[in-house]
């Protein structure tokens, strides 16, 4: 749709009460129609903790959201993309603008946590939730369903989106949906982060390419035939040393890091396969790529060192986000109208009891305060970025865990399964819920909006995913065998 189109459809569609702001008894509508949620918001959240599934196997995760957006009369189309668990819910108030929420739901491996201040592995379980994705989906599902009630009361007209996102951590679900045209009519995309204070940010995040480097190579007795055996852990610690002398040589701000998840399974035995999963990153997407080259090629040159073969499976890749100052205005505002969460007497205790474990203290009351917008940039990646550069994007973070706690912690894990993860998820879903309802209401802030990422990625931009054609790769989390 071009963005004379656009605009001439926002103006059709929301003619009745075009660029109306919201009411001081609209806003207080929808916060209490998300207070009147909270109890359901923290029932899901818990849920979908204790499921902790890892990327591309939340089955229960997304079945249980797609299931509370069917009763809330959503329509559902799931297993978009070529993604069992992703899915698009929709409600549809007549012609007008297409504004989306985003969901995610996956959780970490390693970080099983109970929800007490103190560190409890959970036995036999494999993962959890560090990153607070099932606060996320919580939330961003029951904003949704307080900007439909909304919609419907003052006859809105325009549709609401919420995407479920498989696999953020790692395996790029949202760059497959983008990649098959489903943001390419969204006006506005809102999306939260889970985080140890409540903040909008228009800076950077990290762009990435991630992919298994497999050695393979012959088996041999090590001792007796050492010379009849190609090690193919060999290779991999070849390619290691080879990408860490590129580190000197690379642009400033790179990152490369790596994990060897396999190198055979006993020292008497040349191993005849072995792999390394390796990151790059970098706040330009073409540096990445560059970086990635050379990386590439220092696992070719480790397989001709060696005597073996290696083979690349691309397992992720994003841009770096594009920040919408236009969008970010309308968050911030409604973010400070909400406020941080206010705590218990009960969960500061508990807040109080996890403080000494965290590497950073931080005032405990900056979770109930709002920072100023926030401009710089983030050592982290997210699949969020690039819908980014197919739609006008906005995000916030909020108090879900104690100031201090590091993402991918067991803190994160532990208040993430318990009221304090729950009431950062409520601030959440109002601010986003609020943000929505006034952008339905605000056709000329949305063509800005629209302007201002056009401008931002260029004339000559067309969107190429940096994963290129491949599928989604649904076995990323899984053990690699030989």
């Amino acid at each position: 749709m071009t963005r004379l189109a656009l605009s001439a459809c926002l103006l059709i569609g929301a003619a009745p009460l075009a660029a109306a702001p919201l009411t001081p008894a609209e806003n207080a509508a929808i916060t209490a129609d998300v207070d009147g949620r909270a109890g359901a918001l923290a029932d899901t959240a818990k849920a979908i903790w204790s499921y902790a599934e890892v990327g591309y196997q939340e089955v229960k995760s997304s079945a249980l959201l797609q299931q509370d957006l069917r009763k809330a009369g959503f329509t559902v189309d799931a297993g978009v993309a070529g993604m069992p668990t992703a899915f698009v819910a929709s409600f549809k108030n007549g012609a007008g603008p297409v504004i989306a929420i985003l969901a995610e739901f996956d959780a970490l491996p390693g970080l099983a946590q109970t929800a007490d201040p103190v560190a409890t592995p959970i036995a036999g379980q494999a993962a959890g939730h560090g990153c607070g994705h099932n606060v996320f989906g919580a939330a961003s599902i029951t904003a949704a369903m307080a900007v439909k009630d909304w919609m419907i009361r003052n006859k809105v007209a325009g549709e609401l989106r919420v995407y479920g996102t498989p696999a953020e951590e790692g395996g790029s679900g949202k760059v497959y949906m983008v990649r098959s045209g489903l943001f390419d009519d969204v006006a506005a995309t809102l999306h939260w982060h889970p985080g140890d204070g409540n903040a909008v940010s228009v800076g950077k995040s990290q762009a990435n390419i991630s992919g298994k480097f497999r050695f393979r190579g012959v088996s041999a007795h090590a001792s007796a035939a050492p010379d009849k055996g190609r090690s193919a852990l060999d290779g991999v610690e070849i390619m290691d040393v080879a990408t860490n002398f590129l580190r000197e040589h690379v642009p400033q701000g790179t990152r490369i890091h790596y994990v060897i998840t396999e190198g055979g399974k006993a020292p008497n035995v040349v191993p005849d396969f072995a792999e390394v999963y390796y990151y790059v990153r970098h706040t330009d997407p073409a540096i990445v790529k560059a970086v990635w080259q050379r990386v590439n090629d220092a696992a070719q040159g480790a397989a001709l060192a060696s005597g073996t073969k290696v083979e690349v499976e691309i397992t992720g890749g994003v841009y770096s986000m594009l920040g919408n100052d236009t969008l970010a205005a309308v968050m911030q505002r409604n973010l400070e109208a909400v406020g941080g969460p206010a705590w218990t007497a009960a969960e500061r205790s508990w807040a109080e009891r996890i403080q000494p474990t965290l590497p950073t203290k931080k005032d405990l009351a900056s979770a109930t305060q709002v920072q100023p917008l926030q401009r710089h940039d983030s050592g982290g990646s997210t699949d969020v970025s690039d819908i980014s550069w197919v739609t006008p994007t906005v995000g916030l973070s909020t108090a879900t865990w104690v100031p201090g706690t590091a993402a991918h912690s067991w803190q994160a894990v532990a208040a993430s399964g318990g009221a304090i993860g729950a009431k950062g998820g409520v601030v959440a879903a109002k601010a986003l819920a609020l943000s929505a309802a006034e952008l339905f209401r605000s056709p000329d802030t949305l063509s800005a909006a629209r302007a201002e990422m056009d401008k931002a990625r260029g004339a000559d931009f067309k969107y190429q995913a940096m994963v290129g054609d491949r599928t989604p790769p649904l076995d990323y989390r899984k053990p690699t065998g030989n």
